[in-house]
């Protein structure tokens, strides 16, 4: 059963050995994560960020029962457990299913997690076109073809993150 955790980032580490001492080895956790490239003074920089900030998903087949999740309450590095998760297993299998989907082989989100609108303006959030703002005219199964101002080129939308603007 997957539950919602807020977590300290500053003492994750803490956070995953006391959890591993508390339930055991058996557990999964889930951070979804983003690489974004900039372009700073003439270099790329790259930045890891999670999309859901101190917030993870965490698997256990004992979540179920009332006194694993009375033993988590205490871990420490632990800031919030979410309640109500029992009720909405398969709204975060999904949304966890939909990310892992959309992952790289180095595991960040290398895909967009909003549908994608024809004549609709976006910015890209990486690659050489960086903070750059286009509108998607077409798009096919892995290919896009976009308009930046007057110049109008093809690009592989697995290969960027963009956000509507």
């Amino acid at each position: 059963m997957w539950t919602v955790l807020k977590f300290d980032k500053k003492n994750f580490n803490l956070f995953k050995s006391d959890l591993q001492s508390k339930i055991g080895k058996n557990f999964v956790i889930y951070k979804p994560k983003v690489l974004i490239q900039k372009y700073q003074k003439n270099k790329l920089i790259s930045k890891e960020f999670e999309i859901l900030g101190d917030y993870l998903f965490c698997f256990h087949k004992d979540f179920s029962d009332r006194n694993t999740i009375n033993k988590l309450k205490f871990i420490k590095g632990l800031k919030y457990l979410l309640n109500g998760f029992t009720q909405y297993q398969k709204d975060i299998k999904n949304f966890i299913d939909n990310c892992k989907k959309i992952e790289n082989d180095d595991g960040y989100i290398s895909n967009n997690l909003f549908e994608i609108n024809l004549n609709t303006l976006y910015k890209f959030s990486n690659g050489p076109f960086t903070e750059k703002i286009f509108k998607i005219v077409d798009f096919q199964k892995n290919k896009m073809n976009i308009l930046m101002g007057n110049l109008k080129t093809t690009v592989d939308k697995r290969e960027y993150i963009f956000n509507p603007i």
